[in-house]
């Protein structure tokens, strides 16, 4: 049986209108900050009308609740306006980066089979070139456009200035559909993950419980909005609680970064490994005289922390860091340290509540503490996905039972903490992006050169992972440098520049089981020097086929 549809049950209003009705419209929501010092403010005040004059836009061009709406930008304002008012509108939020590449532009808008795309005239030229295989695709905006362009090329200002901002939010119900969210898997094109508004308990409750932030507390979220980091806490959780959030338009900077955490007096700041990792290799002078007393918690998401970063905050800044677990399917976190709870440098941390979770094996029995197996959540938390778009079949092989099955391998200690041990896929971690090999392996064939590829993974100090191809050329080709350069740059424009290889390898052949499937262990176990494992279920394939032709970048 449904739940009944209430106001403040739609996340948009939620984190804008309902903030002014509790007295904070004149308070900062949103202070955003420019590479080249620009700085804007927004008020809940401010942020409740825009978005309702974009949510008024929307209706105006004929959106109806569920249409997918898809934003292609940098972190602009726009960006958080337009999600807002996405969601007043009751019509699904499409985040995507703005350097991803024509092929996954294509996948996810046509997949989604959305209507209407947020995006820059810079960004324009990815969508012309794949256009004409878009037919449901009606509207584009362009934000940096003062006039329409076309019938269906429009200026986001012209129309933002035209529509009222006394748009009237309707009452929405908790399994409404808000934001979708596309992921890689190790097989197959990208899987649209579908959220919910009903998601807000779990996003709400994990803001003030974790990452303990409250009204009046300066936040800053360092994740793209393109990951469900940077809009369950880049944008619903902090405002819905009544935070100000700073954002910066630039790309990551250490010194700038410090000075933000600085000058802006973060309270609460959540980041990644990856940067983490970065701020760690830079000279000790640079966080010298440091005033950071404001910041209370700095937590970290998207990859496994280090121990060695824990130890160095410690060190350098004084300060502790609470690793968090949480997926695009949770939508929220789900396993974390906190303040309150002691840090075992390297763990996930434990379960955060109302979150029952356990380590199964293969043949889905529990595990004890201390044995490694499958990490499983008890379905039903509220954050919880509610389906891949158009993959019924999918979406049901990923839970066992009773439990959803999170592909990670994990060890639960015997005080409740659970240990990360790897993925039971192929897919690619790199700087807290999941990469799907099979995207990577479809472009690379594009290419006149190449007639097999696999991409897999290797350890990175940086990127936690990087991504390693190997390439089977075709007759007549051969290696090269600047053949290397091209599948690099075709990988950045077709996939995203995340997805470009950091290693390219050429071989002779790929390894194959008996079924013609490529053997992306074996490939990545030579490719490290450790033991192939189990090869019985293997073609013929002659082990010194691997080239040593190896490039890193």
């Amino acid at each position: 049986m449904s739940t009944p549809a209430r106001l403040e049950d739609n996340i948009g209003f939620a984190c804008t209108d309902l903030q002014c009705r509790l007295g904070r419209e004149s308070a900062v929501a949103l202070r955003w900050l420019g590479s080249d010092g620009e700085r804007t403010e927004f008020t809940f005040a401010q942020l409740a009308s825009d978005s309702s004059r974009f949510a008024a836009v929307l209706t105006r061009l004929g959106v109806l609740p569920g249409a997918r709406v898809f934003i292609m930008l940098p972190k602009l304002p726009e960006v958080f306006i337009a999600a807002l008012g996405c969601l007043k509108a009751r019509a699904v939020v499409g985040p995507l980066f703005a350097n991803f590449g024509d092929e996954a532009i294509l996948d996810r808008l046509g997949d989604s089979r959305a209507c209407v795309l947020l995006t820059k005239h810079s960004l324009l030229k990815k969508v012309h070139r794949i256009r004409d295989r878009l037919p449901e695709l009606r509207h584009i905006l362009l934000v940096d456009a003062e006039d329409h362009l076309a019938a269906d090329i429009l200026s986001y200002r012209r129309l933002m200035r035209e529509a009222p901002s006394d748009f009237v939010v309707a009452p929405t119900s908790p399994e409404t559909p808000s934001i979708l969210h596309y992921t890689s898997g190790s097989t197959g094109k990208p899987k649209g993950v579908l959220h919910v508004h009903g998601a807000l308990p779990s996003i709400v409750g994990t803001t003030r419980d974790v990452l303990q932030v409250g009204p009046g507390d300066v936040f800053w979220c360092t994740a793209d909005p393109g990951w469900v980091t940077g809009t369950s806490y880049g944008i619903i959780g902090p405002w819905a609680v009544g935070a100000t959030q700073i954002h910066y338009g630039g790309s990551f900077d250490a010194g700038a970064w410090m000075t933000i955490l600085e000058q802006e007096k973060i309270n609460v700041w959540y980041t990644a490994p990856t940067a983490l990792r970065m701020l760690m290799r830079e000279e000790a002078s640079l966080y010298a005289g440091r005033r950071l007393a404001a910041l209370r918690c700095v937590a970290s998401v998207g990859e496994p922390l280090n121990p060695e970063i824990t130890f160095w905050a410690r060190r350098t800044l004084g300060k502790e860091i609470y690793d968090t677990w949480f997926q695009t399917e949770t939508g929220a976190i789900m396993i974390a340290n906190r303040p309150g709870l002691a840090v075992r440098p390297g763990s996930m941390g434990k379960l955060v509540d109302g979150v029952e979770a356990v380590i199964l094996d293969n043949a889905g029995h529990s595990l004890p503490a201390g044995q490694q197996g499958r990490l499983c959540l008890r379905r039903g938390w509220p954050s919880m996905f509610t389906q891949y778009l158009n993959r019924p079949e999918v979406y049901a092989s990923r839970f066992n039972g009773a439990y959803y099955d999170s592909g990670d391998m994990a060890v639960r200690d015997a005080d409740g903490y659970f240990w990360f041990v790897g993925r039971t896929d192929d897919v690619i971690n790199t700087s807290g992006h999941l990469v799907g090999p099979f995207e990577i392996e479809s472009v690379l064939l594009e290419l006149p050169e190449v007639a097999e590829a696999a991409a897999v993974s290797a350890p990175d100090p940086i990127r936690f992972e990087k991504v390693v191809v190997f390439v089977c050329l075709r007759s007549g080709h051969s290696a090269s440098r600047e053949l290397e350069s091209r599948i690099r740059l075709h990988v950045a424009n077709r996939v995203s520049s995340v997805a470009s290889p950091q290693e390219v390898v050429f071989v002779a052949s790929l390894p194959r089981n008996r079924s013609g499937k490529i053997m992306r262990r074996v490939l990545r176990a030579r490719f490290l020097g450790q033991n192939e494992g189990d090869l019985s279920s293997m073609e013929t394939w002659r082990p010194g086929e691997i080239g040593d032709r190896r490039e890193r970048v």
